[in-house]
């Protein structure tokens, strides 16, 4: 017997922390080692057992049309529903809009974030849901599960003002019901159970909590950022170095390759020094540079520049003196 498993993405922020990039794109498909932060969140769910039809359910806003026609190009095997949110009133709000979706067993993730975890559990998996958590040395700016003596969650805290428990939330949830799950957002709502004028999906697993509801945590080792400009600088070195790679079929003459790097085999590089931690997109042009610590977008061009720790979008012309730049597409920069 095959069971459904559903998979929900919230993604309608407006992604003004990772501007000016989002002025032209969605955050989920901003560049990340050679492939989209987008194709990465994805990938967290291939060790999902096989005995579960997988259905994703992608909350996007009413700019995020794009992502449609990048998933039927890229991921034209994956079933996907689309809920837009047209107000920002936080993630169980979005969850809710995508509620004839939820029904029986599933999976929340953010479009920001990215972990390491075997999923193969939870086809045996009996608790109400899971939490995943990694321990952090200061768990004030993020929100931490308290657990019992059994380790069993007892309460969600959102940002706490003490160091005594630090196990933080990494933003990735299971629920063995989404239908419990829409109920117990219903009663947070009723409650007005708030943050700042958005409903935090924290406040609706404590509802879950409050019922009887059982739910137990998972810890990670890896968590991974992709929500400002720096920390996707950081994540991609990241991947880099864990599997992403293609130093070895980027060699070309008149071009040093330093791994680890990923050059699109669409790309023209010429008498230049690529990497380490460099992303190479598709159609770039690339002539005396030298390029690290960076990822270019689509079809940019880059001469005589010694370019570090900068991310560059689509479409982008640089040409000049030493630099670092954070730069959105159809820009350029002229030293």
């Amino acid at each position: 017997m095959t069971n459904t498993l559903k998979i929900a993405i919230p993604m309608a922020g407006f992604g003004t922390r990772m501007r000016p990039h989002t002025w032209s794109k969605p955050k989920p498909l901003v560049p990340l080692a050679g492939k989209t932060v987008l194709d990465y969140v994805l990938a967290q769910f291939n060790s999902v057992p096989s005995s579960y039809q997988v259905e994703f359910i992608f909350i996007i806003s009413p700019n995020g049309e794009s992502i449609k026609p990048y998933m039927e190009k890229h991921h034209p095997d994956k079933v996907v529903h689309y809920v837009v949110q047209s107000e920002m009133r936080g993630q169980s709000d979005a969850l809710y809009l995508a509620r004839e979706y939820l029904t029986g067993p599933m999976l929340m993730a953010f479009s920001d974030t990215l972990i390491e975890t075997d999923l193969g559990f939870l086809q045996s998996e009996s608790a109400g849901g899971i939490a995943w958590v990694q321990p952090v040395p200061d768990p004030r700016r993020f929100g931490v599960a308290q657990i019992d003596a059994q380790g069993s969650v007892v309460r969600l805290v959102e940002k706490p003002q003490d160091m005594s428990n630090n196990l933080a939330l990494v933003g990735f949830y299971y629920f063995r019901s989404g239908e419990k799950l829409m109920a117990a957002i219903e009663e947070q709502k009723r409650r007005g159970l708030t943050l700042k004028g958005e409903y935090y999906l924290v406040d609706a697993v404590n509802v879950l909590l409050e019922q009887g509801e059982v739910f137990r945590t998972e810890k990670i080792s890896t968590w991974l950022d992709a929500g400002i400009p720096d920390t996707v600088l950081e994540t991609n070195r990241y991947l880099l170095e864990h599997g992403a790679d293609n130093s070895a079929a980027a060699q070309r003459p008149g071009v040093a390759i330093i791994p680890p790097v990923f050059v699109h085999p669409d790309s023209q590089v010429e008498a230049s020094v690529i990497g380490p931690h460099a992303c190479i997109g598709a159609g770039c042009m690339v002539k005396n540079s030298v390029i690290s610590g960076s990822i270019l977008g689509a079809r940019t061009q880059v001469q005589n520049m010694l370019l570090e720790n900068s991310l560059i979008g689509d479409d982008v012309r640089l040409e000049g003196k030493a630099s670092h730049f954070n730069m959105g597409d159809n820009a350029s920069a002229m030293g």
